[in-house]
């Protein structure tokens, strides 16, 4: 298994996870927040801790989806050369280069100096 199949699962699993935090949440002051507290002087979770967890939660979860977005493509592109090079060690006729030739044109200049 890959290093990039690896953050590629990761990615799958944290934006799922994001997307999940993110449903929960309602801007109104409704959804899981309200729904612990009720209204009441006694409170499981306290609406401000479970609004202030879900806010939290959201930023480390899309903060760590953007880190493991830019590790997937550091882990490509490593991949790329890392092939690259193999391929051309493995085959070394098709990498040798063409050794110049002794006779190479020259312009003509004119030897006497004068010019008109």
């Amino acid at each position: 298994m890959s290093t990039f199949t690896i953050f590629l699962i990761l990615i799958v699993i944290v934006a799922f996870l994001l997307v999940l935090v993110i449903m929960v949440q309602n801007p109104k002051g409704g959804g899981l927040s309200s729904s612990f507290g009720g209204g009441g002087s006694q409170q499981i979770g306290g609406v401000k801790q479970t609004s202030d967890f879900l806010d939290k939660s959201t930023w480390v979860l899309a903060t760590l989806l953007l880190v493991l977005v830019l590790l997937s493509n550091v882990s490509i592109m490593s991949n790329k050369t890392s092939d690259s090079k193999i391929l051309k060690t493995d085959n070394p006729s098709e990498t040798q280069t063409e050794t110049p030739s002794e006779n190479i044109p020259t312009l003509p200049t004119e030897e006497n100096g004068s010019s008109e």
